[in-house]
């Protein structure tokens, strides 16, 4: 099976040729396909109310930075948010996946009339899906200012945490025309993103204290 390696504008542009509007991305490299460098948690509302998203996403920053790891924040350019940490690789996927789906269970934990981990949308009863299945081989995500195929050619736009205050925030909020008046007066929040990579193994212990408790 051969897979797009795209590494410079040029096929990016060929991508978009080919109707590639959403070039989603693997959560690891070529030269170590088996072990990611992020690991995400995609936040999906059952209802319109976003605020229970917001508030997921604080929920996973705080048990998160008790391990401490870092914590990043973006729109999906969609419905929901996307929480990432960057990592070192040297945690295989079912690793990385196992350690995010006890973080999402710890927060459902925390409010489980709000949030869920349930798969199937018809047992989900309103509540914030927090999706930890895309940290697995070939899984795929839609990366940082990539655009979204939906009405006004909305983007994903990384997000300072502090705009999580906003009560006019909103998943689709900057498109395609709007985007490049943010990155002129705001600075990019994921700068330090791959700076700020840690190993999962360190906090393993930690982990296993806080979900046994």
């Amino acid at each position: 099976m051969r897979h797009v390696l795209c590494e410079d504008e040029a096929t990016l542009a060929y991508l978009a040729n080919q109707a590639c509007i959403t070039p989603h991305i693997w959560l690891s490299r070529t030269d170590a396909l088996d072990f990611p460098d992020q690991m995400v948690f995609d936040l999906d509302p059952s209802s319109e109310d976003f605020g229970q998203v917001k508030a997921t996403a604080q929920a996973l920053r705080k048990i998160l930075e008790q391990m401490p790891l870092p914590v990043y924040l973006k729109t999906s350019g969609s419905r929901g948010l996307h929480v990432v940490v960057p990592l070192r690789r040297d945690a295989d996927f079912d690793s990385v996946r196992a350690f995010a789906r006890q973080i999402a269970e710890i927060a459902v934990e925390e409010d489980p009339k709000h949030r869920t981990v349930e798969v199937r949308k018809n047992e989900r009863r309103g509540r914030v899906y927090i999706d930890t299945n895309r940290n697995a081989y070939a899984q795929t995500v839609a990366p940082a200012y990539a655009v979204r195929p939906r009405p006004g050619a909305t983007v994903s736009i990384p997000l300072d945490w502090h705009e999580l205050q906003k009560n006019d925030l909103r998943p689709d909020g900057v498109t395609i025309r709007t985007v490049f008046a943010r990155l002129e007066k705001t600075e990019d929040p994921w700068k330090d993103f791959w700076r700020k990579a840690v190993s999962l193994k360190k906090t393993h212990s930690r982990l296993e204290e806080r979900y046994a408790a």
